[in-house]
């Protein structure tokens, strides 16, 4: 089992730039495959990014791609998401997921965060 705390959220204009964490608890971190969701007001929660094991293998929603850099480092049990060229529109909650399997985590992983709010003004 796998817990997962995110930081890093806040307030920045559009076009600024954000890093959120992600500090994973335990001793098997590199076996799990990662990933960031994001849920914004009366939306559905949806898939941003995803990293595998040894960070072989990364994939990006297409609203993300180009602006948004997942990244882990598993000797600190820590994931990263860099985002770039914030928009209005990536204004939600972000959340840490993770999985045992790299299919599973693109969708519905087992584990996931608490949340940390990210807020784009215009």
């Amino acid at each position: 089992q796998v817990q997962l705390v995110e930081s890093g959220g806040g307030l920045v204009q559009a076009g600024g730039s954000l890093r959120l964490s992600c500090a994973a608890s335990g001793r098997t971190f590199s076996s799990y495959a990662m990933g960031w969701f994001r849920q914004a007001p009366g939306k559905e929660r949806e898939f941003v990014a995803a990293i595998s094991y040894s960070s072989g293998r990364t994939d990006y929603a297409d609203s993300v791609k180009g602006r948004f850099t997942i990244s882990r480092d598993n000797r600190k049990n820590m994931m990263y998401l860099q985002m770039n060229s914030l928009k209005p529109g990536d204004t939600a909650v972000y959340y840490c997921a993770a999985d045992r399997s790299y299919t599973i985590v693109l969708h519905s992983p087992d584990y996931w965060g608490q949340g940390t709010q990210v807020t784009v003004s215009s």
